[in-house]
Formats: C-alpha cells, sequence, structure tokens
C-alpha cells in the first residue's frame, strides 16, 4: 500500500492478479456484481488501512505479495507455483481460503469533468503470466487519486477520492501556437447493465483537428470532448459527445483446467472469457495425442465443462478451447498438457508427521518430509489438516510445499495429520502431532467498582477478571491510586481481585485503575474509576470575639473558621447566645457569613455567645465560649395603659435604667399603624373628649429620661358606648331593569325604593320607618330596599326613611319625590288584511286612518303555532307575516306597551292562508301530423297537497279566444278547420281542490302553428303575376324585443344630447 505525506496515510491500495482463464467478481456499492476475466490485476482501495477479506472458489488460494511498497493478491490453483518475478510471501500476511464466490467490495467514483493539470509519479513494473510488462501508474489530478494499468489487450481506471490531498507542482511545456486537447473517456459496458463501472481516459494534442483513437474496446461506451489550449492557457472544453464501438469476435478464453483424471478419461472445466458485446453462442474444445497429429475437435456446445472419454492409460494429451458468437470465432486458449493414470500405480506413502520449527502468539511454523519411495513424475501435494476446539469441524489447505507457516491461529491448536495426493490417488494421514501456540498477552480487567460504601478513610476496591486470559492464567493483577494528576501509585499487587485501600483523606476524588500479568506478558490497564470518599464533620471555630462597641441592644461577633474542614468546605454557620450557663441555648444567626450582629438583646446586660460550622457531612461541636455585655439605654418599656370612659390614666412609672423619669409621651388612634400624639408632659393621666360613638380607640405611652425614649408600652383598646343610627343617605328610585324578579307588581300603583345602610353606632340595625305623607310612617324589617304598593297611578309622594335600633330612632333622611306612572294600555282589535298563500298582512288599531307616531304605545305581536313567539315589536300598526304554510289556520294576539308599563294579552285571532295557485307553464309544443292536424303537448305538474292538476288548452285568432281542451291530460290532437288564419295557442294550469273548486294560474307563452306546404297546383305561377306580400304575425316575444330596442335607442339618443347640449356647453 504507498503511504505518502499527502494525507493518504489512512488509505491502503491492494492488487488483485487474475490468472489467464480466472474470472474474479466485484461487487460495487449499490449490490451489483462485476465480472473481470484474467489475465487481469485489479486495484483495490482500503479505507482503514487493513487487508479486506478474499473469497475464492474451492480448488484456488489467494495469496499476498508485497513488493516496493505494494501490496498484491493473487488467485492460483494448488498445483501452480509461485511466479518466479515475484518475491516470497512475507510471514505476517494471512492466507485466505473459503468455499464462498469470490466477492469483493470495489467502490467506484466517476468525476463530471477531467481536471486540465495531472502529475504523474514513476511507473511501477508488473509481470504477468506470459512475461509482458506492464506499467501501474499513480496519478494525482485535483484532490482525485486515479491508478492507471494500462496493457495492450485489456486497459481501465479506477478513481478513488480523498478526504484531504495536496496538490504537487504541475510541470507543463507548450508550444507558442494553439494545441487542440482531446480527452476520451471508456465506461465500460456490463452484462445486462448499462452502468459504467470504469473509466479509461486517453488524450491527443496538436494543431490538427482530426484524430483517430486506436485500441478501443468493442461494444463499449465512449465519451469525447475537446478544448484548445495556447501555452499554459486553456479553454472551456466543449460538450461531450458520446460514441459505442460495434460487437466483435470473443476475447481468447483461458486454458481448461484438469478437474479430474482415470485410466481412460480426463474431466476438463473452463470459464466464459469476454463476449466483446455478443453473446457466446458455444464452446469448441479440441484435443491430440501428442504424435504430432492434428488437433481434433471433442466437443461443441455451452457446458462449461466435459469429460473426454474412451482414452489411453499412461498417455499425454493435449487440449484447446475456442469461443464463438455471431461475429465470429475467438483465437484458441493456450494448451493444456495432461496424461491419463496409469494402470499400475498406487497410492503414495504417508508422509512423516509435521515437526514445529518455530511457534508464535497466532502462528506456527511447521514443515515435514516427502513420503518415501516417491517416485511419481507430478510434484505431489500436501493436505495439511489442523483442530481447533473453538471450531465445530477441522480445517484444511492444499500446499505444494513441505513446510509453511500457519498465521491467524489461537491458542491450544492441535494438528492431526498431513495427506499426501498424487496423480495416483491420496495417501493415509499421518500420525497426529498436537503443537500450542505462545500464549498472548491478557485482555485488560475489569473496571474496578466499590463492594461496599465508601468511607473516610478507607475504600474497599472489587475488580472482575479479563475476558481473554491470553491462552494463559492470569498470576498477579496491580491496582494503582492516582489523587493528583497523571501520578499512579501501586497500592496493591497480588493475585486477589479485591483490595482495601486504607490512610485516605476524608472528602478527596481518588482515580483508580488494575492491570494483570500472566506468562504472556502485561494487559493494558482498565478503564479509569473515580471515587469520593465521604467528608466528616468540621472542627470548632477558632477566635469568638466582638467586632467592635457594643451598642444598647446590639452586639457585633466574628470568629475564624475551623482549623479542619473534614474534607467539604463549611456551607454555614451557627452562633448560640444564653444569659447564665445554667440557661438555655438559643440560637440566634445562622449564615454563611463569619461575622454576624445579635440584636435585640437588653441594655446593661451581659450575655454568652457560642459558634459551630457545618459541612455536607453535619454540624461541628462548639467553639470556646465568648462573653459580651450591652451599654446602658433608656428607660424600661411602659406598661399599658389603664383606658377608662371620660378619663385615661397610665399605669406605673417604669423603671430609668440609670436615669429618671421625666416625661411621658401619649400617641392615641383608629389603627396601631397610624397612632398620632395626643399628650406629652409630665402627668400620668390625661382626657380625650369628642369621641364617636360604638368607635374602637388604641392608646400607648412611652416614658422619656436624660437617657433618651423609652419603648412604646404595649397597645391598649378601649370602645365608646352604642347610640342611635345616623341619617339614612343615597334613598333613591329602583327602576325595573336592575329590580329584576323584585319587582312583580304593577308599576302604576307601586314605587321601589333602595337606600344605603347607614351607620349603626354600635347597635345592630332592626328596621327602617318610611314617611310618605301619612299620619303613621311605614315600618319595614331589615332591608335596604323597600315596594310601596296600594298608591294612586300618576300622582307624586315626597318620601323619608329613617333608621332604627335597640338605642332608638335615627334622624330622617333628606325628602326625595317620586310619582307613580300611568296605568298600560288596554290591546287593540287585530285584524286580517290580505290573505295569501305563504303570507297574512295584519293590521291593528287606526293602522288605515293615521301614520304611527313615537309617542304611540310599542305593540307585541305574538303567534301561537305549536309554541308562542314574539313576531313583532314596535309602534306600527301594521306588519306582514311571510313564510307561511297554504290553506293553514295561525293563531295571533297582541299587547300594548308604553311607559305605563306592558298591558294585558288580547284574545287569540284566527287566520287562515289561501290555496297558491300552480306555477305557469312552459309554451306547449306544436307539431304537424298532417295537413291542418296538429300535436300540442305541454310539461306536466305534480299534484299539490292532494289537489289534482288539471290543464286548459286555448287558441288564440287575433282578438278572439278559444277553448279547445280543459282536463288532466298533457296532450291534445287537434284538427284546424280554419286554414290561413294565423293562430297561436296557450296553456293554463290549475288545482282542482276535492270539494270541486279550481284556482288557476298564470297562462303559459303562445305558441304559433307550424308553416304547412300550399297546395301542388298553387306552386306554379307565371313570372307575370304579381307576388303577394307577406306579413308575420307580431306575436308577444318579437313585441317586446321591438320595445326593448326602442327604449335602448331612446337612452342613447338621450345621451348623446346631454353631452353635447349641457356638458360640453359648461
Amino acid at each position: 500500500a504507498p503511504r505518502d505525506g499527502n494525507g493518504f496515510g489512512g488509505w491502503s491500495m491492494i492488487l488483485v492478479q487474475v490468472n489467464p482463464g480466472e474470472t474474479f467478481t466485484i461487487r460495487t456499492e449499490d449490490g451489483h456484481f462485476q465480472c473481470i476475466t484474467g489475465p487481469a490485476q485489479v486495484p483495490m482501495v482500503s479505507p482503514n488501512g487493513t487487508m479486506p477479506p478474499i473469497f475464492v472458489p474451492p480448488g484456488y488460494v489467494s495469496q499476498v505479495v508485497e513488493e516496493n511498497g505494494m501490496r498484491k493478491v493473487l488467485v492460483l490453483p494448488h498445483a501452480m507455483e509461485f511466479h518466479p518475478s515475484l518475491p516470497p510471501v512475507p510471514p505476517h500476511l494471512p492466507l485466505y481460503a473459503s468455499p464462498h464466490p469470490a466477492m469483493l467490495h470495489h467502490p467506484h467514483v466517476f468525476p463530471t469533468e477531467l481536471p486540465h493539470y495531472v502529475h504523474q509519479l514513476p511507473a511501477l513494473p508488473v509481470y504477468s503470466e506470459q512475461g509482458e510488462r506492464e506499467h501501474l501508474h499513480y496519478i494525482y489530478i485535483y484532490g482525485i487519486w486515479l491508478t492507471l494499468l494500462s496493457r495492450a489487450t485489456y486497459s481501465f481506471i479506477i478513481l478513488h477520492r480523498q478526504a484531504k490531498f495536496k496538490l504537487p507542482e504541475v510541470h507543463r511545456s507548450f508550444s507558442a501556437n494553439g494545441n487542440v486537447e482531446m480527452l476520451i473517456f471508456h465506461s465500460l459496458i456490463s452484462v445486462g447493465s448499462l452502468r459504467p463501472i470504469s473509466n479509461v481516459q486517453s488524450s491527443s494534442r496538436g494543431k490538427d483537428t482530426t484524430c483517430t483513437v486506436g485500441d478501443l474496446r468493442p461494444a463499449a461506451h465512449y465519451y469525447a470532448r475537446v478544448c484548445v489550449a495556447c501555452s499554459s492557457v486553456k479553454g472551456a472544453p466543449s460538450e461531450t459527445v458520446a460514441f459505442t464501438t460495434l460487437c466483435g469476435t470473443p476475447d481468447a478464453p483461458a486454458a481448461p483446467r484438469l478437474i479430474q483424471r482415470t485410466k481412460s478419461s480426463i474431466s476438463l472445466q473452463w470459464t466464459s472469457p469476454n463476449d466483446n458485446g455478443s453473446k457466446i453462442t458455444g464452446f469448441y474444445l479440441e484435443y491430440h495425442e501428442g504424435k504430432q497429429s492434428a488437433f481434433k475437435e471433442v466437443y461443441s456446445g455451452l457446458a462449461k465443462q466435459y469429460k473426454v472419454m474412451r482414452l489411453m492409460p499412461s498417455t499425454k494429451y493435449a487440449f484447446r478451447l475456442a469461443a464463438k458468437n455471431d461475429v465470429g470465432m475467438s483465437a484458441f486458449s493456450a494448451v493444456l498438457s495432461c496424461c491419463t493414470a496409469s494402470c499400475s500405480a498406487s497410492p503414495p506413502a504417508p508422509p512423516s508427521p509435521p515437526r514445529l520449527t518455530e511457534a508464535g502468539v497466532t502462528w506456527l511454523s511447521l514443515e515435514w518430509g516427502a513420503p518415501c519411495g516417491s517416485a511419481s513424475r507430478d510434484t505431489p501435494t500436501y493436505i495439511l489438516e489442523m483442530e481447533d476446539k473453538e471450531s465445530v469441524s477441522g480445517q484444511k489447505g492444499s500446499l505444494q510445499v513441505s513446510a509453511w507457516k500457519v498465521i491467524a491461529l489461537h491458542a491450544s491448536v492441535m494438528f492431526k495429520q498431513v495427506l499426501v495426493a498424487g496423480s495416483e490417488g491420496t495417501s493415509q494421514p499421518s500420525s497426529a502431532v498436537e503443537y500450542r501456540t505462545q500464549p498472548a498477552q491478557p485482555g485488560s480487567p475489569g473496571k474496578p467498582s466499590l463492594r461496599c460504601p465508601a468511607e473516610p478513610h478507607s475504600l474497599h476496591v472489587i475488580w472482575e477478571a479479563p475476558e481473554d486470559d491470553g491462552g494463559s492464567p492470569v498470576t498477579q493483577y496491580v491496582l494503582e491510586l492516582s489523587h493528583s494528576g497523571d501520578e499512579w501509585e501501586a497500592v496493591y499487587s497480588g493475585s486477589l481481585r479485591q483490595h482495601v485501600c486504607e490512610g485516605l483523606q476524608e472528602g478527596t476524588w481518588y482515580k483508580l485503575r488494575v492491570h494483570c500479568q500472566s506468562s504472556g506478558g502485561q494487559s493494558q490497564v482498565s478503564e479509569i474509576f473515580s471515587v469520593e470518599t465521604p467528608p466528616l464533620p468540621p472542627g470548632p471555630c477558632q477566635a469568638l470575639r466582638t467586632a467592635g462597641a457594643a451598642a444598647t441592644s446590639e452586639i457585633p461577633l466574628c470568629w475564624d473558621p475551623p482549623v479542619c474542614d473534614g474534607g467539604a468546605p463549611v456551607s454555614q454557620y451557627c452562633v448560640e447566645m444564653t444569659q447564665s450557663a445554667e440557661e438555655y441555648q438559643q440560637q440566634v444567626f445562622c449564615g454563611s457569613d463569619r461575622c454576624c450582629t445579635v440584636s435585640q438583646l437588653l441594655p446593661g446586660r451581659t450575655y454568652l455567645f457560642w459558634v459551630k460550622a457545618c459541612n455536607p457531612a453535619g454540624w461541628g461541636p462548639l467553639s470556646e465560649m465568648c462573653q459580651a455585655s450591652t451599654a446602658p439605654g433608656p428607660p424600661e418599656q411602659c406598661s399599658a395603659p389603664q383606658l377608662i370612659l371620660n378619663t385615661s390614666t397610665s399605669g406605673l412609672t417604669p423603671e430609668g435604667n440609670g436615669a429618671e423619669v421625666c416625661a411621658f409621651r401619649m400617641e392615641w388612634g383608629l389603627q396601631e399603624g397610624a397612632l398620632e400624639l395626643l399628650y406629652s408632659g409630665p402627668l400620668t393621666q390625661y382626657e380625650v373628649s369628642d369621641l364617636q360613638p360604638a368607635t374602637e380607640y388604641r392608646c400607648r405611652v412611652q416614658a422619656v429620661s436624660a437617657v433618651g425614649a423609652g419603648l412604646f408600652s404595649d397597645v391598649a383598646t378601649v370602645t365608646t358606648p352604642a347610640s342611635v343610627p345616623a341619617a339614612v343617605e343615597h334613598v333613591e328610585e329602583m327602576r325595573e331593569g336592575p329590580l329584576g324578579d323584585v319587582m312583580a307588581h304593577s308599576p302604576a300603583t307601586t314605587l321601589a325604593l333602595r337606600w344605603k345602610e347607614p351607620n349603626c353606632h354600635g347597635a345592630e340595625i332592626s328596621s327602617y320607618n318610611i314617611d310618605i305623607g301619612e299620619e303613621l310612617p311605614l315600618s319595614t324589617g331589615r332591608t335596604s330596599y323597600h315596594i310601596l304598593e296600594n298608591l294612586q297611578p300618576d300622582t307624586t309622594y315626597r318620601i323619608r326613611v329613617q333608621a332604627v335600633n335597640s338605642m332608638g330612632a335615627g334622624p330622617f333622611s333628606s325628602v326625595l319625590k317620586l310619582r307613580t306612572r300611568a296605568l298600560p294600555p288596554e290591546p287593540p282589535v287585530l285584524e286580517c288584511a290580505v290573505a295569501g298563500p305563504q303570507s297574512l298582512k295584519l293590521k291593528w288599531g287606526e293602522g288605515l286612518i293615521r301614520p304611527a307616531v313615537s309617542s304611540d304605545p310599542h305593540k307585541f305581536l305574538q303567534m301561537h303555532h305549536r309554541e308562542s313567539i314574539c313576531i313583532y315589536s314596535g309602534p306600527s300598526h301594521t306588519f306582514k307575516v311571510q313564510r307561511l304554510c297554504e290553506a293553514t289556520d295561525y293563531q295571533f294576539s297582541i299587547q300594548a306597551h308604553s311607559e305605563a308599563g306592558m298591558g294585558p294579552l288580547s284574545p287569540s285571532y284566527t287566520f287562515s292562508t289561501t290555496r297558491s295557485p300552480p306555477p305557469q307553464l312552459k309554451a306547449p309544443k306544436v307539431e304537424l301530423i298532417e295537413r291542418n292536424k296538429y300535436a300540442v303537448t305541454w310539461e306536466a305538474h305534480q299534484p299539490m297537497k292532494g289537489d289534482l292538476i288539471v290543464y286548459k288548452l286555448q287558441m288564440l285568432r287575433g282578438r278572439e279566444v278559444e277553448q279547445l281542451y280543459k282536463g288532466p291530460v298533457t296532450s291534445y290532437t287537434w284538427h284546424n278547420t280554419s286554414a290561413g288564419v294565423a293562430c297561436r295557442l296557450r296553456v293554463y294550469a290549475g288545482r282542482r281542490s276535492q270539494d270541486g273548486s279550481e284556482l288557476w294560474g298564470q297562462c303559459s307563452l303562445s305558441t304559433g302553428l307550424p308553416a304547412t306546404e300550399p297546395p301542388r297546383e298553387h306552386r306554379i305561377s307565371s313570372c307575370h303575376e304579381p307576388q303577394p306580400r307577406r306579413s308575420w304575425p307580431l306575436t308577444d316575444e318579437p313585441f317586446a324585443t321591438v320595445l326593448l330596442l326602442g327604449f335602448v335607442v331612446l337612452a342613447v339618443l338621450f345621451a348623446v344630447l346631454i353631452q353635447y347640449f349641457v356638458i360640453e356647453r359648461e
């Protein structure tokens, strides 16, 4: 495999040499197979740099040869020697032999455009079977690796794209004149497929505009293009032109191969050569006896093997083969010479057992001696059998040498025997021997783990034995430990698979790994296992002290962290305090800071303090005690004042804390957070006036000395006694909208009132008094609204409201003037003005006399049909009910609504819709049956609600109307007795009810009679007689059309006049 510095270090190229007559099969990326017949050398590429598997058919062996940095895979039969020009097989390269068909993955990359500059490396000589010298070229083209194997009879190119590539320098010289460069691409066509599998390139440069390209393959597709170059400047290439060469005779097949021979027969086998575009139609096998006789044909057909019978024993014969297709016959193959078996021959003697010359980890070098008394002309073939304990069956291989190096073996491999295969048969096997390969390096042990939870100062580590011991037992395990970077320390060495690591630090991360040793060597280290030892609680904190001068209620403290943190950082501190050593310690601070201020202390007192630290493992011990005192402060807090109605006195005088109390401050208010200073002086009592009844008041007192003011006392509360309610406010009338279901009476005799509840002044309101101008006020319960009933319609009232509680009646509210409404209107009389099939026009009141005005009461019209629904609401006096059913009774009622309210509902009125006439028919169709006899037909209608549909046919003769037919039939045959008179026909549709009454619809459009032929004697007239004038009767349709055209002409004329006389003059 070539190795260079241009990014190809990870790629490996292998040359597979195929002998004449053999076929090499390649499987491409898309799953297709391509057969390449020998002689040929196929360059293959391995992306990962390893040797790909080579599978060969039975009876063949693949051999790998390395020469000048290139690996070649030769596929040879057992009887063929190594080529003399090739070096011996390297000992480290494997031998691949398997009964599977030859398949090898072969990637192809076809460029869409050839690059302009190429750089060619020196050629590597390769020798084939016939001694022809070939040249293997390596070409770098813009990031593409090309291997060109050129030959006189077979040429192809395989492209492999690289991920990274450095373009070498390109040196080229051209003449000053312009040159024409033509590049030809060749795509080989596989059998049954037109997909290109490889490319070939040839170029022609010069000034000529024509070029003859030779050495092309038959039945192959080619693509050509041309470009112009001048000095180092090259123009763009032309478009690609495709052409296909003609078919040719097949290539010369490979020589037949000997399969089996007896005393009277020889079995041969061969492969198909390249057909060159035309299918092979047969093979011709010829032979001669070697006595200067001519070749004779012994077989002709499509089979690829044949058994030649009736031969002489111990006689040498020569065979050759040719193939034929529709174009012609190919050249004969090389001659195969072989002999039949002898009559007195016997199998060879058994060889000596194999001897071990050298052993390795994966290989054994064996040799053996030739069998005694072997005098055969043929070189014997040895069959080496091997038994592998890991495989189900033994392995066999055919060799032609007396020594062999077996590689890719496992440990404990036993060779059973050696067989000799000659022309006379196969000998008995030699005696079985047993050899073993050298032990290999063991695999890495399993990843370490913990057998039990980690402890602060120890770890109990276990691990698994390696899966592969390399053929020899593990004798020693080495456990290594690291906690600082890449420095590893061996803490255990022995045969056990567990160890307790002691003397570790708490809260520290450690890394563990293990490797093992055997007679095969030392293994790789296992995966690294990282573990952390659990931490311990921290030690006591240091130097607890005050951080400055103490205040009257605060003492600042600070301390140093503990010397030992237990292997984990300290997360928080806790300060505890007490006034004496006998009292219970209480927590006054908890946080991550190393200083705090203890507040809410009493002035002039001495306190004891301790501090402790905490980490994830828990709390540490308390530190040494620290004693500190607060500074003197103002007087003590006063006791809560004693509040009595009409007077307010304070409690006893508090302690002065070393200074005499000289004054008191009293704050008073309704809410505790909004107290105001009401008194400041030396007195211990104060009277507060102008208070609200049934109101809770709050009071607190503060003592003042020369040092300062003390704390306020606790808040004292007092409640004033209850009294009569306050005056009622916001008395108003309740409207119908917000009243809802409360207003259930007629608004003409009622008034609805509502008000806002006043302040009760400490006693719950029990009732309300309503004064409407009568002698005694009306009393109601505890409610915020009331409905006054039995009032006079359209009357004004003066209303006052008064609240009452257990203390008495409060003052009246301000006067509210309200007026009752008038009585609601009575319902009008409902009548049906117009009745139709699907509508009823109703009227009421004075709708026909005067129009409706806005002051008229609103009317609500209801229809009772299955359910009562309101169909109209408004001041109008008429309403048309639409979308009704014909001949159906409907019930209606009406009521009036005014400002006084909704009036009563009128009794039900019943009105009926009329029957609807049938729809208008289309114009009847009139057909002439015979002279003056007509058949009239018209469309039919379906029965309408059980009523029969009848038809009436009329004839129009000028202004006269004559009825021709009346009945349910839709056709009529009519005989016209008045010939020569213009007549038109029309038809009516009517519905006949069960009582016999008829309702007729509109008449259809009229239809004229078709023209009749005049008598034959009237058709011939003299040219001198005057022709009668034709007259067309003006029917309805032409008349309407003429009238419409007249209106259009008149409108256009008026538009022109207006445009000319009015618009243009302005």
